[in-house]
């Protein structure tokens, strides 16, 4: 069995973005050598993220310490490879890092994730956007990586730190009070809203999403039925 670590340590390269008449985006992560000073961004708004030498560039829904670090699973960029029979490289969908021997999506919102000195905490599902589709420039893949519920976690930096390719990813905590996984999460979210209730008082959900699920489950009570 392949002991769970980080295959890649990837950073954006600022490009033009056409995909959201932004004036760049950062979705074009590459490799990076030797060891990358994270540390926890502050409040979405200003680009700020967790890896230094990256930054999000659609301020408004990307970065912040609810969205420092980016991770998506190996094993899934080889699934995808298969089905859309193309290389996909470390970095491919955006992801700060690259992981093997943990399935990233079963893991439980609020989990602890130790890769070298840094201390990660999972925090929510990624969210598909214009620029991924565009990036991919696949037809219909918005709904096809949606329907696939395999997205990736982001991730809060709770002791900053330095991390590397090669590093050990030890799951140091799994909450207890709940089961709710990040692939879950993302169904709710996405392609099951009768799952919402589950996430409605998940702490480790970022506050702005917990505000958005609880307006619409209090939307979905008070609406007529039939």
């Amino acid at each position: 069995m392949t002991v769970p670590h980080v295959l890649s340590v990837n950073v954006g390269r600022p490009r033009p973005n056409p995909w959201k008449r932004l004036p760049s985006t950062g979705i074009d992560k590459r490799p990076v050598t030797g060891r990358v000073a994270v540390t926890a961004p502050g409040p979405k708004g200003t680009g700020t993220v967790g890896l230094a030498g990256d930054r999000a560039h659609d301020v408004r829904n990307h970065g912040g310490d609810h969205q420092a670090v980016y991770a998506y699973a190996r094993e899934d960029l080889d699934r995808w490879e298969r089905e859309l029979g193309r290389t996909l490289v470390p970095g491919a969908f955006g992801e700060n890092l690259t992981t093997t021997g943990i399935d990233v999506n079963e893991a439980l919102i609020g989990e602890r994730w130790r890769i070298g000195s840094v201390l990660l905490e999972v925090s929510c599902a990624r969210i598909p956007c214009a620029t991924f589709a565009g990036w991919l420039d696949v037809e219909g893949w918005l709904r096809t990586f949606t329907r696939a519920a395999r997205p990736g976690p982001y991730l809060r930096v709770v002791e900053p730190g330095d991390l590397g390719a090669g590093d050990d990813l030890d799951v140091e905590f799994r909450p207890r009070d709940h089961q709710v996984s990040v692939a879950q999460s993302f169904r709710a979210l996405t392609t099951e809203p009768e799952l919402l209730p589950l996430l409605a008082d998940l702490a480790a959900l970022p506050p702005e999403d917990r505000a958005a699920i609880r307006r619409r489950l209090a939307r979905d009570t008070t609406r007529p039925n039939g």
